[in-house]
């Protein structure tokens, strides 16, 4: 025992003391790691499943992998339309799980290159909090010391006592992404981004799809507006959308899901194949050794300042375990105000109203900054500026003349408030929008910059003018 003693004394003695070690691999966490090896700090991170956290593995690009092969069968749908005529045709949604896990390989090894190329020391297992300096890394029992200490462990699908998740009838999205037998009918509850990107993608495929909404209206985070044209566009689609609608029990059978919906004060039994269970995440806090060093949370959620420290000194957090927007690149950029902070350099506080946000349903949803409602009820002298698809040329030439533009303006000085968009590839206008507000631009020289024709960008551009009153093609 003594010399088992001794042995672990040498080891401890010879281990490094790193700059900063993080636990959790997601978004915010390696890109976390990258930043401070590309800074020169002594670097390592801690992963208990696998890079990438769930964004890469079980979420955003898995999906939007999916959500471009139900893209391309929205086409062979409509393939009169183009004069196109086939016989035989036939989708293997298996076949598209199994490319969807290829395009996450390639994303995973990208990151574990990064992380080498930038000298981040990797370690496999659960990393714990044991003081201000050091991690202990479960199962294998080693100690990590640091100066400084980032936590990004993210979140997971939150679940509801009425759904029980068993993996096989009633399923989250981590179920949902590598489901590769489709059923009949499906229920999904949560009309959040979640909810109507898979809503989406089963249609496409041919499932019976009901999205069962608690709030008055489908992604109800986003302008009314763009809530009314998605909820339309569903409806053609052939989704049944119950909005107002909340699930009051649930019985699992041997051949489905039988829910109850109370909708206005009537309830209802309708059955399902399965259910999706998309109604939010939770924190992943549990086993991290939070109370023990006393670091403050707010139902879960680690509470951070502006450059992501806790109240505990050298301890930082970033991504959805901070409860802010549960967003990649939100994580991504609280990783590098961090991590930039540690390094002594200079940063500035993240605004999260003016964050990005895109759902990849079609018509795609996007926006950014205030709602008109929200920016009403913030006192500004509120002026809007439309414009509708149907008017681009670019979106008719698509097929694709479902959605809008709008803008939400400060009246007296033309100041970007908000921007909400719906429609064919809308979310790759985002970046537009936010380099608009970075600049302190306005809907002056939004309208000013001449935009190729014929684009969907020139319906940013007829927006802003419409703002002025003096849009051209509406």
């Amino acid at each position: 025992m003594h010399t088992t003693n001794q042995a672990a004394d040498s080891r401890r003695q010879m281990d490094p003391v790193y700059d900063l070690v993080v636990i959790g691999a997601g978004p915010g966490g390696y890109v976390a790691a990258i930043r401070a090896g590309q800074l020169g700090l002594k670097t390592a991170i801690v992963e208990r499943e696998a890079l990438g956290g769930v964004c890469l593995n079980w979420g955003c690009i898995p999906s939007k992998a999916l959500l471009k092969n139900a893209e391309i069968l929205s086409y062979f749908h409509r393939a009169k339309e183009f004069g196109i005529s086939f016989d035989n045709f036939h989708a293997d949604f298996s076949t598209a799980i199994s490319r969807s896990r290829r395009v996450v390989a390639r994303n995973t090894r990208g990151v574990a290159f990064l992380l080498r190329k930038n000298n981040v020391d990797q370690f496999e297992g659960l990393g714990r909090l044991l003081d201000q300096g050091r991690v202990q890394v479960e199962p294998e029992g080693r100690v990590l010391r640091s100066r400084n200490l980032l936590i990004a462990t993210g979140a997971r699908p939150r679940t509801i006592p009425l759904l029980p998740v068993d993996g096989e009838r009633i399923i989250t999205s981590r179920e949902s992404i590598v489901l590769s037998d489709l059923p009949k009918s499906i229920a999904i509850v949560g009309g959040g981004a979640i909810g109507v990107e898979f809503a989406y993608l089963y249609r496409m495929y041919g499932v019976d799809v009901t999205v069962v909404e608690l709030l008055p209206r489908l992604v109800p985070a986003e302008d009314e507006d763009i809530s009314a044209i998605l909820e339309r566009s569903f409806t053609r689609q052939g989704i049944n959308v119950m909005t107002g609608a909340a699930v009051a029990g649930s019985e699992t059978t041997t051949d489905g899901v039988i829910l109850r919906i109370d909708k206005g004060g009537a309830e209802q039994s309708l059955r399902f194949d399965m259910v999706l269970v998309a109604v939010g995440i939770q924190p992943n806090n549990e086993d991290l050794g939070l109370e023990a060093l006393g670091v403050e949370t707010d139902r879960g959620y680690i509470q951070v300042d502006d450059v992501m420290a806790t109240n505990v000194p050298g301890v930082f957090a970033v991504g959805d375990i901070t409860g802010e927007l549960a967003l990649a690149h939100v994580a991504s950029a609280q990783a590098v105000t961090a991590v930039e902070h540690i390094a002594g350099m200079e940063t500035q506080a993240l605004d999260y109203t003016f964050m990005p946000r895109a759902t990849y349903c079609n018509p795609q949803v996007a926006s950014f900054g205030l709602t008109e409602a929200q920016a009403r009820e913030q006192g500004f002298d509120v002026k809007t500026g439309e414009f509708n698809a149907q008017a681009n040329g670019k979106a008719l030439a698509m097929g694709e003349p479902d959605g809008i533009v709008k803008l939400v303006v400060d009246a007296k000085y033309g100041e970007l408030l908000g921007g909400h968009l719906i429609g064919p590839e809308v979310t790759e206008l985002l970046g537009e929008l936010s380099m608009i507000r970075v600049l302190e631009g306005t809907t002056l020289e939004m309208g000013w910059a001449v935009h190729p024709h014929p684009s969907m960008s020139e319906m940013l551009r007829e927006a802003a003018l419409s703002a002025q009153g003096r849009v051209l093609h509406m």
